[in-house]
């Protein structure tokens, strides 16, 4: 007990920041999660709510390679307290205009630009605000309170929206998270002091230099790059599925926004499971062929089970088989990624990482939602009720996206298959 007791003094000013922004996060998500609800009851297209999330990532993947240059140069409380001041400004903004009924779905668009922004430059900050904050022994302790925080938040976010959307609206929801905002914001004000990382002695290099470094080293090591590649493609199939969910979920006549919620908090729960039995599983042989093996079984089992399944117990299967691998899947990246970049180099890899791996989430978004619309919607419209098509999806409102869905199903699998022959990525275990 002496011990933890030590061990949670030494942590007390990162524990703070951690719990009080995991509050704040969890009161964000909540907006977001009840908005595409919104969006989606406003006009019923898929692609106008998936535009939401393409907005949010565009900023990530386009300024993600010079942010963490920008954020070296900052003092890095301040960043985190002014990127959340505008974002929060901008959540204000949305509770205004719904509150004199003049809010659109355009005007969601430029609040996720806005807060797509901030969060692209506030990522690098915590990061090292997070380094700043701990003594070394205790970075292992680090991945496993992220895990806990975005697993709960996964849990919760999809069951507190839907109960407060339902009780009190969208008001409510909104000045949840104001208030989980200002409380995170107040402690890190007086509460957090984060020491300065840098001495001033150093001159800057330019964005351009920073951004050179990384994306040099990822061409003289093509076994990192290719399975960033490989990653790229599997978040475009992952991004497609997040477009389509929402539009088969809130249309079919035996789900609605109640089963989206529970099936979206099975996904926490298993991702929470998920990291427990990670944390006890010796390292693999061969950590590529780890990482193939925890994708291909997401790509084999959850897609297919959404794109047949005609209730909420077997959806809520086929999320427990496409999860309970993927924190696996993530620890082993990780150790691949940080045993492999030499850590000099480690931060301005990883933001050029930022932009190659995940530029396909906001094209996925976009495909996702224009190809439920206007090709397997339209599609199924005009499938006879006879067909094999329609026996096997239905012909109701949502029947395109299931479609859609066995789609994926192929497309995951196909990924898979295509990158497991990839000789680059096969060297790293060398």
């Amino acid at each position: 007990m002496k011990e933890f007791f030590k061990n949670l003094s030494e942590m007390r000013s990162y524990l703070l920041l951690w719990f009080t922004q995991m509050i704040s996060g969890l009161g964000s998500a909540m907006t977001s999660y009840a908005l595409v609800i919104w969006s989606y009851t406003q006009k019923g297209s898929a692609l106008m709510t998936a535009l939401l999330m393409v907005c949010s990532y565009a900023p990530y993947v386009l300024f993600s390679v010079f942010a963490g240059a920008l954020s070296d140069r900052w003092n890095k409380k301040i960043t985190l307290l002014v990127t959340d001041a505008l974002a929060a400004c901008s959540t204000l903004a949305v509770y205004l205009l719904l509150k004199n009924d003049q809010l659109q779905v355009w005007h969601l668009y430029l609040v996720n630009l806005i807060s797509g922004l901030m969060n692209t430059v506030q990522q690098p900050a915590s990061e090292v605000a997070t380094t700043a904050l701990l003594p070394r022994k205790h970075f292992q302790r680090v991945g496993s309170l992220r895990y806990l925080s975005s697993s709960l938040s996964s849990i919760l976010t999809p069951i507190l929206a839907t109960a407060v959307l339902g009780l009190w609206g969208m008001d409510a929801v909104i000045i949840i998270d104001l208030l989980s905002f200002v409380a995170a914001f107040l402690v890190l004000l007086f509460f957090i002091p984060i020491p300065n990382t840098t001495d001033g002695k150093e001159k800057p290099e330019s964005l351009l230099q920073s951004a050179g470094e990384g994306i040099g080293w990822l061409r003289k090591n093509p076994g990192i790059f290719h399975l960033m590649l490989f990653l790229a493609a599997i978040n475009l199939v992952a991004s497609m599925y997040n477009a389509a969910f929402p539009a088969m979920m809130l249309s079919l006549p035996q789900a609605g926004d109640r089963a989206m919620g529970i099936v979206n908090a099975m996904v926490g729960i298993t991702t929470l499971l998920g990291s427990l039995i990670a944390s006890f599983l010796k390292v693999p042989k061969s950590r590529v062929r780890a990482i193939w093996l925890c994708l291909m079984l997401s790509m084999c089992t959850e897609n297919l089970f959404l794109s047949l399944g005609k209730s909420l117990p077997v959806w809520c299967i086929g999320a427990f088989l496409g999860w309970i691998a993927i924190p696996w899947m993530n620890s082993n990246l990780d150790a691949v990624f940080r045993l492999t970049i030499p850590p000099a180099i480690q931060g301005r890899v990883f933001a050029a990482r930022n932009t190659f791996q995940f530029f396909t989430i906001p094209l996925g978004y976009f495909l996702g939602g224009f190809l439920v619309d206007e090709v397997f919607e339209p599609l199924m419209a005009l499938a006879s009720p006879n067909s094999l098509p329609a026996k096997l999806f239905g012909l109701e409102k949502g029947s395109g996206a299931a479609l859609f869905f066995g789609v994926l199903w192929l497309l995951g699998i196909g990924v898979c298959l295509f990158f497991k022959g990839d000789r680059a990525i096969k060297n790293l275990e060398e």
